[in-house]
């Protein structure tokens, strides 16, 4: 028994809520998992049907009644997850734990802000779940791998936005003095924004340049934009090539990470017993 088992002993019912709950190695926690992932799919679909107009008035009353009645299942199961871990706080704060939780919170909010239901529809977000509960390993290990490429390429990544920052900083502050308030750029914020969208290449077309000095600063901000975007790509894709681990399925007891490795027996991020 290693220290933390020792600080944090777990009890059998504790053990086996955690293995139906966040496993799916048993018949139990498969069952669980793939009724839960029905529902999940269910309460959205009653969402997003509701805000069909026509399907709302006729059967406003029902969906009302079926969103209390999945809010209700999916705190009671929340609570669940909590009380299952060894560590509530740990889970609470993880990512899963704080999607678990923005998918109930909507549901009460309702009661003081009217409308704010509709953003139950982020439980959609809880079916990423699906390529662990259905072992998926071959996906499991790919999600795993680009995990690892974008943890290691995030101070590169970090940089390039920095870089992308001062750059539509500067060329917003060119094409506000070059524009002016008569056509459209009314302050530097206004274009900044502008220099966002061209540089990005998306080009909303609500502000566009009628000078020719600011067609010519246009044009060299959308050719720069093309080779901007390939930035990123590259920097991910040179960490894909070399992370090459297998990973299991495999969710922590003590502090709920994943991504271990398959053959790993004690958790790589608080050693305890997996």
């Amino acid at each position: 028994m290693n220290k933390i088992e020792q600080e944090y002993p777990g009890t059998p019912l504790r053990d086996r809520l955690h293995e139906i709950i966040f496993e799916a190695d048993t018949r139990a926690g498969k069952i669980f998992d793939l009724v839960l992932l029905w529902l999940i799919i269910t309460s959205v679909a009653v969402v997003i049907l509701e805000s069909v107009k026509s399907l709302g008035e006729e059967y406003g009353e029902a969906f009302y009644y079926f969103e209390w009645i999945f809010t209700v299942f999916f705190t009671l199961e929340y609570i669940l997850r909590l009380l299952s871990v060894r560590r509530p706080l740990r889970y609470a704060f993880s990512f899963f734990g704080i999607i678990d939780l923005l998918a109930i919170i909507p549901g009460y909010l309702r009661l003081l802000i009217p409308g704010t239901h509709y953003l139950l529809t982020i439980r959609i977000l809880r079916l990423l779940r699906i390529f662990r509960i259905l072992k998926l390993t071959e996906y499991i290990m790919e999600a795993g791998v680009i995990t690892s490429a974008l943890r290691a390429s995030r101070r590169k990544i970090s940089v390039f936005i920095l870089a992308v920052l001062a750059i539509v900083t500067v060329v917003g502050s060119l094409i506000y003095v070059i524009e002016g308030e008569e056509n459209g750029f009314t302050d530097i914020p206004t274009s900044i924004y502008w220099a966002i969208v061209t540089l990005t290449t998306v080009g909303y077309g609500d502000l566009s340049p009628k000078t020719a000095l600011g067609k010519m600063l246009s044009s060299i901000v959308m050719i720069l934009g093309y080779a901007i975007i390939a930035v990123p790509t590259g920097i991910v894709t040179a960490e894909l090539t070399r992370a090459n681990r297998k990973y299991s399925t495999q969710v922590c007891p003590e502090c709920h990470s994943q991504d271990h490795d398959a053959d790993a027996v004690f958790c790589k991020y608080c050693g305890a017993h997996l």
